[in-house]
């Protein structure tokens, strides 16, 4: 019996990861972006403030050059479906990031990190969407009964970077500096590319194409706009439940600081929620399998309802730290599924998908920068936080209208 037949009729995701050098390196990819971005979200906002002398208002309209994100997701996604390579882009995205991060880094004007976000993290985000592609590819190609059960552990790494994340770029922070903070983000940023060597992309699009002709090109899948709907719809209702994480990551820790809370407990309360959250995940990917995946993400999208109502009304440390375990019941959800759900959503363009996908917290930043910049002008802190509540209110009616229209399917 040969390996790939021992791992295809093995039951444990776990041992496939473990087996397998694109699960395995994409592992520890996933776990370095987690790592870095989650360093720099929550201080990006103190960043402006602090160091370029911004105002409030204008750190949340930061989050508008996540805009651009979308574009190049889709750019690099659509590039990837066209010729079936994902490993070359991703680590063109790798780079992108990198080179991106080091630049907001050594910023000396307002403008900077605005322009450099636009322009250049724009592609750094579809690097973690062509891993999940790729991984598509490989499941196809061997196909494995754990097969969510795979894609559920590779992405807990991402979320495992998001619990040390936090912590480690508030301490870094505190002791070295906002812009030395910012290097290290480049730093995990780059590591991406060490895990996978030079590993060459497999997936069934390549190998069918050649089996028969070394030399032929992939094939180019059409993807019409009818197609993508349920994608788009399911995207757009995600978005709304997201939008709350850059209001969160803009102005909790600015009012923790107001609150004179200690770093290291500041620090812990933003990162309680991926705790939770990586600890929910195989449950969630379980219980999604008599519930549903959708209607679970209702349930999730009802938890950010109450997590966001608490941060608005709660000034107690014991209060914000329940608002963020329930959002680690909302990610532990979503995270652990979205991607699953958007690949099913469109199965014959899964790179198109999974970047669609994978933008969309970028489009949540900027609605949440919009709202939050607006917000905390008009209510101030922390009562902006009700404005995330209400949609994601609006976003667990919609995916109870979408799961009803989808029957089945999902």
């Amino acid at each position: 019996m040969t390996t790939t037949d021992q791992l295809t009729r093995s039951p444990s995701a776990l041992r496939v990861v473990l087996a397998t050098p694109l699960y395995r390196g994409a592992t520890l990819a996933l776990f370095f972006s987690g790592l870095g971005f989650s360093a720099a979200a929550p201080q990006i906002a103190r960043f402006i403030v602090d160091e370029l002398g911004g105002s409030l208002t204008v750190a949340g309209l930061y989050y508008l050059t996540n805009l651009t994100a979308l574009a190049g997701g889709y750019f690099v996604g659509r590039r990837s479906d066209q010729t079936g390579r994902r490993l070359g882009p991703f680590r063109f995205c790798a780079m992108a990031g990198f080179l991106g991060w080091l630049g907001i880094a050594f910023s000396t004007q307002l403008w900077m990190p605005f322009a450099i976000s636009a322009l250049v993290l724009a592609f750094a985000g579809a690097a973690t969407s062509q891993l999940f592609a790729a991984i598509h590819d490989e499941l196809q190609a061997n196909p494995s009964p754990a097969g969510d059960g795979i894609v559920s552990y590779v992405r807990m790494s991402l979320t495992l970077g998001w619990v040390v994340g936090p912590v480690a770029g508030t301490f870094l922070g505190a002791q070295l500096g906002l812009r030395a903070m910012l290097v290290a983000t480049a730093i995990c940023t780059l590591a991406q590319l060490l895990p996978l060597g030079t590993l060459r992309d497999g997936g069934p699009r390549v190998q069918a194409t050649t089996a028969h002709n070394t030399d032929a090109p992939s094939p180019k899948p059409h993807v019409s706009l009818k197609a993508m709907k349920p994608l788009l719809a399911f995207t757009g209702l995600y978005i709304l439940v997201y939008a709350g994480e850059p209001i969160k990551y803009a102005y909790l820790p600015i009012y923790m600081n107001d609150q004179h809370y200690p770093p290291a407990l500041s620090g812990a309360i933003i990162g309680i929620q991926p705790l939770v959250e990586l600890i929910l995940m195989p449950a969630a990917t379980v219980l999604a399998r008599r519930t549903g995946m959708l209607n679970l993400m209702v349930l999730g999208a009802l938890c950010g309802v109450g997590a966001n109502a608490i941060f608005a009304l709660s000034a107690s440390p014991t209060g914000l730290l329940i608002a963020q375990i329930l959002m680690g019941g909302v990610w532990g959800v979503f995270a652990g599924l979205g991607i699953i759900v958007a690949q099913r959503l469109l199965p014959q363009a899964v790179a198109t998908a999974s970047a669609i996908f994978i933008s969309a917290p970028a489009v949540s930043s900027a609605l949440g920068g919009v709202v939050g910049g607006i917000g905390v002008g008009a209510a101030g802190l922390p009562l902006v936080f009700l404005a995330p509540s209400a949609l994601a209110l609006t976003a667990a009616f919609g995916l109870l209208v979408l799961q009803t229209r989808l029957g089945a399917r999902i």
